[in-house]
């Protein structure tokens, strides 16, 4: 997972509008209701955004994120991975992950994402993290709708279970593609970066991939000592992103 209890966003903007924000529940193409977190802008100033979490689901930082995206005029809605397994909505440090990420498959997830993408309405932009990435970068293809994706740190070739990856499936992709890598990300070598690199300019795919020399897997968080530029660049990079859709 990429983020322990007490991590936060940073906060490199100051609100342009007051929010709104609570649980909701969804419920997904098989009838399966999951818990999310939805936040709403008072003053809506663009695009709504997807929120796909790390492995471990909705833990407390994605919900901070959906409230920092909201009061910057984006509606937002963090979707939870696991209400097909869990008995509850808990995912505190004692959410028991690999009893549970063994069960998940692609299209349940996919299936899930297009839940929240209809509740929150169009335009929409998917924005995941680690795993979450990697389904973002997925969610580029053209049956999911959304007007662009922004994957932090997700893997983007094969990857264990999960089988092929972003990189294999490129020629079915088509929204805009923004990937933001940690140079240090063990996880993510310099090379699976390029060949998603490669892959995208060979099927045509509008895309800018940013790798920052020296950050780690989960760069992005408040007290990420030593890249606060990365995460400012990185925001910013967001924010841009979602205002040019």
């Amino acid at each position: 997972m990429c983020y322990d209890d007490d991590a936060t966003p940073p906060a490199h903007s100051t609100p342009i509008t007051s929010t709104s924000a609570g649980a909701v529940r969804l419920t997904s193409a098989d009838g399966t209701a999951f818990a999310a977190y939805e936040a709403r802008p008072g003053d809506q100033r663009g695009p709504g955004v997807v929120i796909l979490p790390d492995v471990r689901g909705l833990h407390g930082f994605y919900k901070q994120l959906a409230v920092r995206l909201a009061e910057q005029g984006h509606p937002a809605i963090a979707i939870d991975y696991y209400g097909r397994t869990a008995t509850d909505d808990s995912r505190d440090a004692d959410f028991q992950i690999m009893e549970h990420v063994t069960k998940l498959n692609r299209d349940a997830i996919q299936d899930d994402i297009m839940a929240a993408a209809d509740h929150l309405g169009r335009p929409a932009v998917a924005l995941g993290f680690c795993m979450g990435g990697r389904n973002a970068f997925l969610a580029s293809a053209p049956r999911f709708g959304f007007a662009g994706v922004i994957g932090f740190y997700g893997a983007p070739g094969i990857a264990g279970p999960y089988g092929p990856g972003p990189t294999q499936h490129a020629s079915e992709l088509d929204a805009p593609i923004l990937g933001l890598f940690g140079g240090a990300d063990q996880g993510i070598p310099a090379e699976a970066v390029s060949e998603f690199d490669q892959a995208l300019t060979a099927a045509g795919v509008e895309h800018e991939l940013v790798t920052y020399p020296g950050a780690p897997h989960g760069f992005f968080e408040a007290h990420a000592t030593g890249h606060a530029a990365a995460c400012q660049d990185a925001w910013q990079r967001v924010l841009a992103f979602l205002a040019a859709r």
